[in-house]
């Protein structure tokens, strides 16, 4: 296993004789009044400050004064010149620069690539407050600010175009970030381990731009080092007969038949049981033989005698991805193989006369380290300077409580993996249990009701691997699909002991659960759903089957509906148990990758059969890196193996599709209406336009709804089922009535 130096064991910078900041400063006063003269790291961020464990900026600013630096903090910045650059002076060590906890493209234009006029992150909600491509802009201002000042370059902004990645809103694959913001050192994922490394090294003279080894970064090199061993992964290449001297352990690992290729689902969950955990070298051998292809060519170096920690894997290059979809999906596949920590290989991806090279994922933290991580001084709310302005990312959280990071579940449109990874962090009991009582004795506000115990899902605390050995050599995409992984640890007690110690507290009244709920793992613990049911859900529970049709759920890697169905029946079972009246609120997305109109037309029959009717629904949103990313671009399935022969996937592309499976999800709303009868007569399936139960929209408009000269629906909401009540929450639920809010 591979091991790393504690988070809390670095020497700490002489600088520590300062202490803790009340809040670390936005201006040049407050350092006055601390007694700074300089900052030894300024933080350059686009979102507003709040000091408080959910917000970027306040995790990293905090670790790293722990450790003794003067951390200073820019927090959106006018980018127009570089005067808000320098009013903290220079920083002694580097700027570190982040887009915020959002993409700045993602924060700034829907799914549709229309403008958002809102920011969450913003006082007062105001939108226009950061740049497009925010690390790229903030980056070349600070280099024009301080020209000799290193740039750290971090966030999820930084970790999701860590390489060449497509880019939705220019519809090309763009270089890596580090070359266009021109920054020293790339840091991705949760940093705090490579931060604190590089903020150790620079303050012993070491540059940035020459850390070519500390995991969790990317640099930029410019020759590959002789002394390592290459796995030439960076062309597709013609299928061609397999050697009988070739072992499969030797070997490019992307030359062996992976599980999943044209595998049935079934056979996928065995095969990726037993290749991706190389448990059974035998059975791995014997599937290599009866397999007569291979799809890329392994070209060997000399030296096969270098340790095996000093083997890359080497990527088409940028300008090969940019113009070939085939070999863009290739590289997605590649990335994600690599997302272990206790197996990835360092990989590189040429860019004109240099080299991006990616180290392997950072070590996750130790349970003691994540819980010193959220017991930093913060001060939990919005600094001073904004005085009574309303922040609603702020507002949503703050009285909710981040329990772990990271998800297994490796559902294809979502960017968990590419940036808190795949392996689960869990903080103690005590460490929740204090922080909730933080909440409840600082927090202004604070009623009795914590909002959330959660994370990027709520089920998921301390569940990992039997064992450190099958977790190092495991290579599956999730632990969930198609199957939940028999080496899986699916036992839900420690939340249901965490749920039932918080809500025992003094002075807590309520604790709700808010994060999405994985159901296909909750379902292996009945006695956490009655648990959760009974006390924790305050009349609607989301969750999130995304479709009901098999061929889009198998580009998602999600559950088929009959998990759902399961959970569907505990849940209700409980409730009534329970004497309470609770609805499930499920999310589902239109045109993703693989959605044919036939699978959304089903997924509002089925919608319409259950009673929903979506308020607010999601067309499927590109996000850069991301495994449904690559499909949508490639058209390819970088899940299983491809070459230039792979079946395409269906992807909904034009305006006029993505609508219509928009309006499938919303059939509803007679605004909808002229389009999905135009596209089920188009169909052959006029039977469903009607009257009737049976049938999904009616032949006539009401009055009230008319069409455009162009057949679109006009911009202005129904007021029958879309129009926004003052003092009603809509979500996308059932037609229930929206509740009144308290």
């Amino acid at each position: 296993m591979h091991t790393e130096t504690p988070l809390f064991s670095y020497p700490k910078y002489w600088a520590e004789c300062y202490g803790t900041a009340p809040f670390l400063p936005m201006s040049r006063e407050e350092m006055d009044l601390l007694g700074w003269d300089s900052c030894d790291v300024i933080i350059v961020c686009g979102d507003a400050y709040v000091d408080h464990p959910s917000f970027g900026m306040a995790v990293i600013g905090r670790l790293l004064e722990s450790q003794g630096y003067r951390v200073g903090i820019i927090a959106q910045p006018n980018w127009q010149s570089k005067a808000d650059f320098q009013k903290l002076g220079k920083p002694n060590l580097f700027f570190a620069v982040s887009a915020g906890n959002m993409d700045s493209m993602i924060n700034r234009y829907t799914a549709d690539l229309k403008v958002r006029h809102d920011d969450a992150y913003t006082p007062n909600n105001e939108g226009g407050k950061r740049p497009d491509r925010a690390v790229t802009v903030y980056s070349q201002r600070c280099r024009e600010a301080y020209k000799d000042i290193p740039i750290v370059i971090g966030g999820i902004e930084a970790s999701l175009r860590r390489m060449a990645q497509y880019d939705y809103w220019s519809d090309k694959v763009r270089p890596s970030v580090l070359l266009n913001s021109k920054a020293d050192i790339l840091l991705y994922g949760n940093a705090e381990r490579a931060i604190s490394e590089v903020a150790l090294r620079v303050s012993r003279g070491e540059l940035p731009k020459d850390m070519t080894n500390i995991r969790g970064t990317v640099c930029l090199i410019k020759e590959l080092p002789e002394n390592w061993e290459q796995k030439d992964s960076s062309r597709v290449d013609v299928p061609k007969k397999v050697s009988d001297k070739d072992h499969p352990f030797k070997q490019n690992p992307y030359t062996v038949m992976e599980p999943g290729d044209n595998a049935s689902s079934s056979e996928q969950q065995d095969n990726t049981e037993t290749v991706n955990c190389a448990s059974k070298k035998d059975e791995a051998l014997k599937e290599l033989e009866q397999n007569s292809t291979q799809v890329i060519r392994f070209l060997p170096l000399k030296g096969r005698d270098q340790p095996k920690d000093q083997e890359y894997i080497l990527l088409p290059s940028y300008e090969k991805v940019s113009k070939d979809p085939v070999l863009y999906a290739h590289t997605s596949r590649i990335l994600h193989l690599e997302t272990n920590p206790s197996n990835a290989q360092v990989i590189v991806q040429p860019h004109g006369k240099r080299y991006v090279w990616v180290n392997p994922p950072p070590i996750p933290l130790s349970t003691d380290e994540l819980d010193s991580v959220f017991e930093h001084a913060y001060q939990r709310v919005p600094h001073p300077a904004y005085g009574d302005a309303k922040i609603p990312a702020y507002d949503m959280i703050r009285f909710s409580v981040n329990i772990m990071r990271g998800c297994f579940g490796g559902c294809t449109f979502c960017s968990i993996t590419e940036h808190e990874g795949r392996v689960i962090q869990s903080r103690s009991e005590d460490s929740i249990i204090n922080e909730i009582e933080r909440i409840r004795d600082q927090t202004p506000g604070f009623t009795g009701t914590i909002s959330d115990l959660g994370g990027p899902t709520a089920n998921m605390y301390q569940l990992n691997c039997r064992t450190e050995e099958i977790h190092a050599s495991c290579r599956r995409l999730s632990c969930v699909y198609p199957s939940i992984c028999k080496n899986l640890v699916t036992d839900h007690s420690p939340t249901t002991q965490l749920y039932r110690r918080a809500r025992a507290l003094p002075g807590v009244k309520r604790i709700l659960i808010a994060s999405g709920l994985r159901y296909d793992l909750a379902v292996e613990d009945p006695e956490y759903i009655k648990e959760l049911v009974t006390h924790h859900v305050g009349g609607y529970l989301k969750i999130a089957p995304e479709h009901t049709e098999d061929g889009p759920l198998s580009k998602m890697m999600k559950p088929g509906m009959g998990t759902y169905n399961r959970f569907k029946e505990l849940f209700e079972k409980y409730s009534q148990e329970a004497g309470k009246k609770q609805y499930l609120i499920p999310y589902f997305i239109s045109a993703h990758p693989g959605t044919r109109d036939i699978d959304m037309m089903n997924l509002a029959l089925w919608l319409k059969g259950n009673g929903f009717r979506a308020d607010q629904v999601q067309n499927f949103y590109p996000s850069p890196m991301a495994s449904a990313t690559a499909m949508y671009h490639s058209e390819r399935d970088p899940l299983h193996r491809v070459n230039y022969k792979t079946e395409k996937v269906n992807i909904p592309k034009g305006i006029k599709q993505r609508r219509l499976h928009k309006a499938f999800l919303r059939y509803h709303d007679p605004e909808n209406w002229p389009l999905l009868r135009e596209a089920l007569k188009d169909m052959g399936k006029a039977h469903l336009i009607g009257y009737g139960k049976k049938h999904l929209i009616p032949p006539t408009q009401p009055k009230s709804a008319t069409r455009n000269t162009s057949g679109s629906a006009k911009a202005k909401k129904s007021s029958a089922t879309s129009k926004m009540r003052k003092g009603y929450i809509h979500t996308q639920h059932t037609g229930l009535p929206p509740r009144k809010q308290k």
